[in-house]
């Protein structure tokens, strides 16, 4: 097949929600196109950085005796997403990033956020990602955690927001992320 520019592709936020967070266990979506259960919440606004995603492969090498590698075994496979969420005065932002539990009230009545060494909540995530020509693509992660908030700086020329790195874990299949793609 020869080289073809119409699969080249850059990705933007799906109007109206790109990064949806909801308990682990909460129905997922098979498609680009099924709805949402309702348990799954908008993480709001993205920073111009838009998505990463890592993948981290680690392997133990055997040598015969000449010390010659005769063999890779992989040791493990990790998945990582990383994303800045910059809607600060987002109630579910604040339950995504400090616990559910850790967050009371409503920010127009006033919000109260506790912040403490209590263990990172598992969320599952659905990603929604408008490709070239309209092409959609869904990631839906089963069970993420996020393992890593980078620090906040509170300034007059940029947005308040959450830098987090999610690590993703197997499903009961074994699986971390499930891709769908569908062209307009």
């Amino acid at each position: 097949m020869a080289n073809t520019t119409a699969y080249v592709s850059a990705a933007k936020p799906k109007t109206g929600g790109a990064i949806w967070s909801a308990p682990v266990g909460t129905t997922l979506p098979t498609d680009t196109t099924t709805s949402l259960d309702p348990l799954f919440k908008c993480l709001g606004y993205v920073s111009e950085d838009g998505l990463s995603k890592g993948t981290n492969i680690e392997s133990t090498d055997i040598k015969d005796w000449n010390g010659d590698n005769v063999l890779t075994i992989q040791t493990s496979k990790d998945a990582t997403y990383k994303f800045k969420l910059i809607e600060y005065l987002n109630e579910d932002v604040q339950k995504f990033i400090h616990g559910s539990g850790n967050v009371t009230g409503a920010l127009a009545t006033g919000l109260t956020v506790i912040e403490n060494g209590d263990e990172m909540e598992e969320h599952a995530l659905v990603i929604d990602m408008i490709l070239r020509g309209g092409t959609a693509e869904r990631v839906v992660i089963p069970n993420g955690k996020v393992t890593e908030i980078a620090d906040i700086t509170y300034g007059g020329s940029d947005a308040i927001g959450y830098e987090v790195t999610l690590k993703c874990s197997p499903d009961a299949s074994g699986n971390t992320a499930y891709k769908y793609i569908k062209s307009a």
